[in-house]
This record gives C-alpha cells, structure tokens and sequence, in this order.
C-alpha cells in the first residue's frame, strides 16, 4: 500500500511540474503575441496605431486615456532613429525585444525638448555612432539596446476626447527610421 501511494505521489508531482513549464512555455511558442500581430499589418521601420488599427485592435489598453503606435525594428541593419513633433500631456517610449521582453523605457522628462527624439542601436553600432555623430543627432537621447529585432512602443496620454486629435496627430509625426 505504501508503494502505491509513493507512485500516486510522484505521478501527481510529476504532473504539476509538467503542467506548469507547459504554461510558462506557452508564450515563446506563441504565434499571436505582439511581434506575429504587428508584423501582419505593417512591415519593418513603419509606425502603426495600436489602438485604431484596421480591424481589432492589437493590443488591448489597460487605460483607455491613452493612445499607442508601434514600429518593428532590426538593429542588423543599423541604428534606428525615431522623431516627432507635437505637444501633448505625456508620451512614454519602451523598447521590447522580439519576445515582448521591455529592455528600456522612458518618457517625455528624458528628452530635453519635450520632443521625441531617440537613437536606439546596440553596443558596437554605439561606439561608432559617438565617434561621428551626425549633426541631426546632436540632441538626440542614445538607448543602448543589444537585441536584433524589436518593438519600439509611443504611448501618449489623451485626458479627455477633446484631446484625441491632437494626441493622434502627435502619433502620426512618430517617424521610426533606420540609418
């Protein structure tokens, strides 16, 4: 009896265990996270409206006083520079890796303009970067981020709906290019 019992035991273990690294497992084999959905509606270094997308939205907001887009990226083809233009309450920026990892994030505090404009490049692309600093980037905050592919996040707050056009043009200045 006290064998069969040990048995029952260490199969209900041995169970859980399975079950619970299946769960984890679960999200990098995925095939509808947030890269796989991104990259259906718009390709490489193209900002996309999260919110208003054609279609259901990609990504459900858990506070609907703001508005997103977002831009994939591949630092293997070089640096990437994202600007806008335009005022609004907040804005914040995070970096993701390709698994929706967030490497960096920061908001409108960071900039010294209030604008958007940010370098994101891995560590090498970085020392090259520093050794001639091209003049349109003399501003610019540098994010050293030492992933290949990634997701660069613009969130902006829109207090109330008289702030949504302002907030959305704000968003439609977000221009994501690799150089």
């Amino acid at each position: 009896m006290g064998k069969l019992f040990h048995a029952v035991i260490v199969g209900v273990i041995g169970a859980a265990i399975v079950h619970i690294a299946i769960l984890l497992m679960v999200p990098a084999f995925s095939v509808r996270d947030a890269w796989s959905s991104l990259s259906q509606r718009s390709n490489y270094y193209t900002m996309t409206r999260l919110d208003q997308a054609a279609g259901p939205p990609l990504i459900e907001t858990i506070d609907p006083l703001f508005l997103a887009s977002a831009c994939r990226f591949d630092l293997n083809e070089g640096i990437v520079h994202l600007t806008g233009e335009g005022k609004v309450p907040y804005w914040s920026i995070s970096v993701h890796d390709r698994t929706g990892q967030n490497v960096f994030s920061l908001n409108d505090r960071s900039s010294s303009s209030g604008h958007p404009d940010f370098v994101i490049a891995t560590s090498d692309q970085m020392i090259a970067i520093r050794n001639a600093l091209p003049p349109e980037m003399d501003r610019s905050v540098f994010i050293e981020a030492d992933v290949g592919e990634g997701i660069v996040v613009v969130r902006a707050f829109a207090p109330d709906e008289s702030w949504h056009p302002t907030v959305s043009a704000f968003l439609q200045s977000m221009k994501c290019l690799s150089k």
